[in-house]
């Protein structure tokens, strides 16, 4: 049996928290960068190098990325022989947030009542998920996440019958409606199967994968491919005004799913999609 203390917990959170912020991660600026070059409409090809020069600034001058520094989403990976001592996971990694929005002078976006609307001063709670895993590994990603491309995202529950066909339509639909309100380019995270809950998820974890990374189906990973050159056919491009570049990755993550269903999830990540992975 590990043992973790949650003091180490609450440090590496905080300090995920900064420096996914501050710094854009090295896939999404390669993959940024690698557009600029074939971007071809002119305004375009300004925007993604206004965008590549924000994100090296940031860095530089360990300010954050954007303004909305998001709401802490936080996907843990827990050994099932690793012990928590000294306290509890989830206060833990809440703590771990409310330090480093404090400490690294990021927004505070969450408010506690989604009626009432009174912030809650600390950006905490988090949003967290659990997976119990095999062996004594323990790892999290942190994902701060945007409201605005967080509020272009969709739920479709889709028919079998409507096949892939109809998945191609919901996920370009959902795109055009977005259009500039995501902050393009955007990286697309979409869930299909599971049940109505289960298929946001997969979505979610879809915006954490490497930018470009195939699923390991190759008819899924077809499917990415297809819908990424439809996506950027569109000609919204970079903040939705004109060009090649509305999306930089289209991600697909599944699941098993009843006979009578075909759950279908589309979050949208901006052209800030932030993540960093922390193992202890």
């Amino acid at each position: 049996m590990r043992k973790i203390h949650v003091n180490e917990i609450i440090e590496a959170v905080k300090t995920a928290c900064i420096e996914a912020n501050y710094n854009l991660p090295k896939d999404m600026l390669q993959a940024l960068e690698s557009r600029t070059t074939i971007e071809s409409n002119n305004l375009g090809k300004e925007i993604l190098q206004d965008i590549c020069e924000n994100a090296y600034l940031a860095q530089k001058e360990a300010i954050p990325i954007c303004q909305d520094t998001g709401s802490a989403v936080v996907f843990v990976n827990l050994g099932q022989e690793v012990y928590i001592e000294g306290g509890l996971l989830k206060d833990a990694i809440n703590e771990g947030v409310r330090r480093g929005y404090k400490e690294g002078y990021l927004r505070k976006s969450i408010v506690e009542n989604p009626l009432y609307r009174k912030n809650t001063g600390d950006n905490t709670p988090a949003i967290i998920h659990f997976d119990i895993v095999e062996g004594d590994d323990f790892e999290m990603v942190i994902a701060p996440k945007g409201g605005g491309s967080e509020n272009m995202s969709k739920v479709y529950m889709l028919t079998p019958s409507q096949g892939i066909e109809g998945v191609e339509a919901a996920v370009l639909e959902a795109v055009k409606i977005a259009g500039p309100n995501a902050c393009l380019p955007m990286v697309v995270g979409i869930g299909i199967g599971g049940n109505f809950e289960q298929c946001t998820l997969l979505a979610k974890k879809a915006l954490v994968r490497s930018v470009g990374s195939n699923n390991p189906d190759e008819r899924m990973s077809a499917l990415e491919q297809e819908l990424l050159q439809k996506i950027n056919a569109l000609g919204i491009g970079p903040q939705g005004l004109g060009g090649d570049t509305s999306a930089l990755a289209v991600h697909i993550e599944d699941y098993p799913c009843h006979i009578a269903s075909m759950p279908l999830a589309i979050n949208i990540g901006c052209h800030v999609n932030r993540h960093i992975s922390v193992r202890l």
